[in-house]
Formats: structure tokens, C-alpha cells, sequence
């Protein structure tokens, strides 16, 4: 058993595949399992991840799987992983030498669950450092949590025993990943270092608006359901509503205002308001908003009928 499993999803990345699987093999922790799963890639991926594994049998486990998506290459990883803690890196990323080695050292001198450490934006020409919020509890951890897979340590156990998966077929997978795992750990630390470079890529996913940013509306939906089903709305209720107004009027908007197609674009910024006033007609009176200080959050306050109108319209020259 390795004290650490870190799995690599694989499709179609041959151009940044041998820079993240080369950093995985320069890590300082010698007890680690790296899980590659080509997720049926049609460029050299799978040919490139192959050879690795076979040059590296001792630390590679290669597994091949018709194309589902992340997520499904991700659960298909969790599956295989034997590690006392699992890691998730996407193949144009990749780690620093010492990364997993800190965070284990960090999870078990702490006895945590749960490591995060911090990552940096590499964009073509420049990059910015992402920093940690400070959050001293679970609650604030639900406001504060960056929602990426790949800067954490999770132990396996928690994610077994849980039965936490990624939801296939869905963006912001790990946004929902993310939130039903939060009520779950019992401990959490933090390593205060830069390990994770985040590729930024024209073409990716991420960085490409269309209809398909509106599966953030079902991803809170099945959040919301996980917290009724389990008995912990009540307890997260002013989290949950906050955080689904906050992302609802910042980041998700901001993605939608960009979609291309006009019809697209006005039908999920419609929504967008509908969905957080029929949900949360209250959502102004969220104490969280009310009483934490921030600009993020006097823009929120601001936000009605009139101004949001306004506010998508700059959104989209912006």
C-alpha cells in the first residue's frame, strides 16, 4: 500500500503529458502510486502514458477506459488507488518535487483528513500566485474552500466510506465534489506553498463559454439535495445560500456573460436570476453577506432588479 495515489486523467494532452508525468516521477516522496488513466485519448497520450508505465512499473499503474469524461476517468482512479491518501492532477498540470511529500508529512504529524496547499495560474505569458482564505472551521471552509480537486490530500477512507464520486457528464464536477465532502472531514491543514501549476489553455474546457455553463444550476441542485438527504441543510443553510448567491453573481455570470451564441447567453443570465430568487428569495438578508466586509460582497448587496441589468451588460465588454 502507498502512502499516497495520485491520479492523472488522460485525453488528448500529448503537447503537457510528459511535463506532468515527469514531475510525478521527480517527487521526494518514494512511497507514491501513480494511477494514469487514459480516458480513451485519440492523439499520442495513451502511447506516451504507456511507455512511461512500462519504463516505470514500480511506481505507474496505467489503466485504459472508453471515453467518459474527467470525472468518470477520475472515479474509474479512485477505484484502482491503494494509497492512504488520494491526489488528483490533470495532465497539462503539474507539481513541484516536494508536494506530496510536505502535504503527507503535513496530514499525518496532524492527523488530518483533509491537505491544501496553493497553486499558480500559468497563463502564456505571465502567471498569478492563489493564495488560501483563511477558514478556521467547517462552516467557513464551505465560503472560503477553493473548489479544485487538484491542490488537495484527501485520505481514501473518507472517500470510500462516503461514497464521494464525481458526477459524470457535468462542468464544475469538482465544485460539487468539493461541498459534500466538507461535512465529512474531521480535520483539515493547510501547507503554505506554491505547489501546483494550473495550466491555462485557450482551448480547454474551462476557458471556453457555452450552453454548457449551465450544469452550474445542477450542480447546486445536487448539493442542496446531498445536504436535505443528510440531514445537514439546516446546519450549513446560511453557507449554502450565501455561496450559491455568491457564485451565482460573481464567477458563473461573469463565464456566461462570454458565451458567443446571443440567445444562449440571455436565456442562462435570465436564469441565473430566477434560479437565485426562487431559491433563496431572502438572499439579501443572508447574515453572511450582511456582515462580512468585502468588495466582492458590496457588489453583491448592490445587485437588484435594475443594476443586474446593467451589471451582465458590462460584463459581456469586459
Amino acid at each position: 500500500m502507498a502512502k499516497v495515489s495520485v491520479i492523472v486523467p488522460i485525453y488528448n494532452v500529448e503537447t503537457y503529458l510528459k511535463r506532468c508525468i515527469d514531475s510525478l516521477l521527480a517527487q521526494t516522496l518514494e512511497d507514491i502510486e501513480i494511477i494514469l488513466v487514459n480516458d480513451g485519448a485519440t492523439d499520442n497520450s495513451g502511447y506516451i502514458a504507456k511507455k512511461y508505465y512500462l519504463e516505470n512499473p514500480q511506481k505507474i499503474f496505467y489503466l485504459e477506459k472508453k471515453n467518459g469524461g474527467l470525472s468518470d476517468a477520475r472515479n474509474f482512479g479512485i477505484k484502482h488507488a491503494s494509497g492512504d491518501y488520494i491526489a488528483f492532477l490533470d495532465a497539462d498540470d503539474y507539481a513541484e518535487s516536494t508536494t506530496y511529500e510536505e502535504m503527507y508529512n503535513k496530514a499525518i504529524e496532524e492527523n488530518c483528513d483533509y491537505v491544501e496547499c496553493d497553486f499558480i495560474w500559468e497563463y502564456e505569458k505571465k502567471s498569478k500566485l492563489d493564495i488560501r482564505k483563511d477558514y478556521k472551521n467547517k462552516k467557513e471552509m464551505f465560503t472560503n474552500v477553493r473548489v479544485v480537486a487538484w491542490n488537495k490530500l484527501i485520505k481514501r477512507e473518507l472517500i470510500e466510506e462516503n461514497k464521494l464520486f464525481f458526477s459524470q457528464g457535468l462542468r464544475y464536477e469538482d465544485t460539487e465534489f468539493t461541498y459534500k465532502l466538507i461535512p465529512y472531514i474531521n480535520k483539515f491543514s493547510y501547507v503554505n506553498k506554491k505547489f501546483i501549476h494550473y495550466t491555462q489553455r485557450k482551448n480547454s474546457i474551462a476557458n471556453n463559454q457555452n450552453e454548457n455553463d449551465k450544469d452550474i444550476f445542477v450542480i447546486f441542485d445536487n448539493v442542496i439535495d446531498f445536504y436535505r438527504k443528510n440531514n445537514l441543510y439546516e446546519e450549513y443553510k446560511d453557507e449554502i445560500e450565501y455561496t450559491y448567491t455568491r457564485i451565482l453573481l460573481c464567477s458563473s455570470l461573469k463565464r456566461i456573460c462570454k458565451i458567443k451564441d446571443e440567445n444562449t447567453r440571455k436565456e442562462l443570465i435570465e436564469k441565473t436570476w430566477k434560479e437565485i430568487n426562487t431559491n433563496f428569495p431572502n438572499w439579501k438578508k443572508n447574515k453572511i453577506l450582511r456582515n462580512r466586509w468585502t468588495i466582492k460582497n458590496l457588489y453583491i448587496k448592490s445587485v437588484n432588479n435594475v443594476t443586474y441589468k446593467f451589471y451582465t451588460s458590462l460584463l459581456k465588454i469586459i
